[in-house]
This record gives C-alpha cells, sequence and structure tokens, in this order.
C-alpha cells in the first residue's frame, strides 16, 4: 500500500479491457458510472495511479475476479492523478483503495494489494447480496485505533462518513485517529462538526475526554524522566500524576491506570482527589464497556471501600 501522494513518471490511463464489466471512470462521468450504475449491480472503484507499484499487482488481480463473476459486479478505475477529486471526498489516504458502491453508496471496501483469494471473497460478499454490517465495519476502524494503526481506522472512519456524514461513531472515531496523529487542532475541528443537540452522546463525550487528556499530556516530555523520577521518590505522587498521563498518551493504558490506583491508595486527599478524578475522566475516555474500565472501576471501588 503506498502513500496517496502525486509523484511524478509516467502518466497514462489504464486499459480497461474492451468491455462494460471495466471501465476507466473520470470524476465528470463517475455519477453515470458509479452512483447510477450501483442501483442495479454493485460497483467496485478501484483508485490507482501509474508511479503505484501494489496498484499494478492489485489490477489483474481484481479484474479476474470481477469478469468470473459474469456480469454480476462493474469495476470502475479512477486515475486518481488525474481525477483526485472522488478519491479526497473519500479520505482516500494511501492506494490502492477499493470501494464498493451499492444503491449509489459506499458500503465496503479495502486498502492494498490483497491476495487473489481476499479479492474474490470480498467481491462475493457484495454479490451475494447483503452489504455489510455497520457495526462490523465501525468495530474494525475502533480495532484499528487499539492496535495503534490511525491510517487505518481514518480511512475506515472516512468511509462511513461519506455515506452518513452526521455518523457520530465515525465521527468520534476520526478525532481519537487526529488523536494518535497527535494532530489535535484537527481532532477538535472534527468535534466542531457535532451537532449541539448531540454533543452529549457517548462516543462524543468519551472523544472528547480523549482530546482533553491528549492536550494534558502534550506538555509533560518523555515518560523516562518521569519514571526515574518515580523510581526516586514514589510518594512524589505529581510525577506519578505527570507519568500516569504520559503512559496514557502512548496507549500504555494498563500501566497509567496503576499509576493513579497507587496514588489513591497512598493519598486519597492529594491534590483535591485529584487521582480518582483523573480515573473518572480515563474510564470515561475508554468508554464504559473498554475492559480497562471495567477492572479499574472494580479496583478502585475496592480501594475507595475497603
Amino acid at each position: 500500500m503506498m502513500l496517496f501522494n502525486k509523484a511524478s513518471g509516467t502518466q497514462g490511463a489504464a486499459q480497461a479491457g474492451g468491455d462494460d464489466l471495466i471501465i476507466d471512470t473520470t470524476t465528470q462521468t463517475f455519477m453515470a458510472d458509479v452512483i447510477e450504475e450501483s442501483k442495479t449491480r454493485p460497483v467496485l472503484v478501484d483508485f490507482w495511479a501509474p508511479w503505484c507499484g501494489p496498484c499494478k499487482t492489485l489490477g489483474p488481480v481484481i479484474e479476474k475476479a470481477v469478469r468470473a463473476q459474469k456480469g454480476k459486479v462493474k469495476l470502475a478505475k479512477m486515475n486518481i492523478d488525474e481525477h483526485p477529486a472522488i478519491a479526497g471526498r473519500l479520505g482516500v489516504q494511501s492506494i490502492p483503495a477499493v470501494f464498493a458502491f451499492v444503491n449509489g453508496q459506499p458500503v465496503d471496501g479495502f486498502m492494498g494489494a490483497l491476495p487473489e483469494g481476499q479479492v474474490v471473497s470480498f467481491i462475493e460478499r457484495l454479490t451475494g447480496g447483503a452489504a455489510p454490517d455497520l457495526g462490523e465495519i465501525l468495530e474494525a476502524a475502533d480495532a484499528a485505533l487499539a492496535a495503534g494503526d490511525a491510517a487505518g481506522a481514518a480511512e475506515i472512519f472516512a468511509h462511513v462518513l461519506a455515506a452518513e456524514p452526521e455518523n457520530l461513531k465515525a465521527l468520534a472515531g476520526m478525532v481519537r485517529a487526529h488523536i494518535l496523529f497527535e494532530d489535535l487542532d484537527q481532532a477538535e475541528a472534527m468535534l466542531a462538526q457535532v451537532p449541539a443537540a448531540k454533543a452529549n452522546d457517548p462516543a462524543v463525550a468519551a472523544a472528547r475526554a480523549a482530546l482533553e487528556l491528549a492536550r494534558q499530556a502534550a506538555s509533560l516530555g518523555e515518560t523516562s524522566g518521569l519514571e526515574a523520577d518515580v523510581a526516586a521518590d514514589p510518594a512524589n505522587h505529581q510525577a506519578r500524576f505527570d507519568l500516569a498521563l504520559a503512559l496514557n498518551a502512548e496507549n500504555r493504558r494498563d500501566e497509567a491506570l496503576a499509576h493513579l490506583l497507587e496514588i489513591v491508595k497512598r493519598d486519597r486527599t492529594w491534590n483535591e482527589d485529584g487521582a480518582r478524578k483523573q480515573l473518572v475522566q480515563l474510564f470515561e475516555a475508554w468508554g464504559p464497556t473498554d475492559p480497562l474500565t471495567v477492572s479499574g472501576r472494580r479496583k478502585l471501588s475496592a480501594i475507595l471501600f475497603a
């Protein structure tokens, strides 16, 4: 998979193969070629560029798989060097990128030059008549975030938002992706897109809490220095508190949780109950069903009510 970035080199249109199952589409013909056509059968859009090596690997594979469906699905190839607008609208950040359209909307997709078997399975899911479950798509994006794959998660969330611009889970997911990119201003801009009436949605509230935590952690510096401070003086609660925030920013959440619980255990009144309040914010950012939230609440209760 190559980052979406125009480069110098040979500029040439893909050869569609001389039949109506595989065509080249443009910004001007996209509406007819893809949106309208997808109301009668699924249409795959393959975003590619002449300079993209993986695109050249995927091209023959996906064309073969499409032809094997004998008209049940159509492939539209779009050169993003010559026609970047649609790719930009869909949030494509790397190529090859394939989007599947059904009934005028993008419903599924994948990035990179997948093996033939996976490409065939992807197309067979489409021609089986059942559109992918949106919940499963969002779960896949959340899993990518948890694994630290901000780019992969952002592409999936952008794909969902192209179909449902006000999907709160996808908007919140994009906020989290930008936090992982360390682009906190863009994360703030994404939050601003949430309608005021829906600002307290759980997914939005969690993303807002995550952004606040990221801003807190941005000025703390490297964890190594804070770890040394805590090792030198275990009763240095401020250093331990700052270390917890820094660890959470690095996705070392279990360690962050342990340090804040340690402060509560050692001195509940420190900084006006600051460690417990910070734990509550972490739980909000992680979400009520996150395993660390569940275990963290249990451990906190055990300390408070011992």
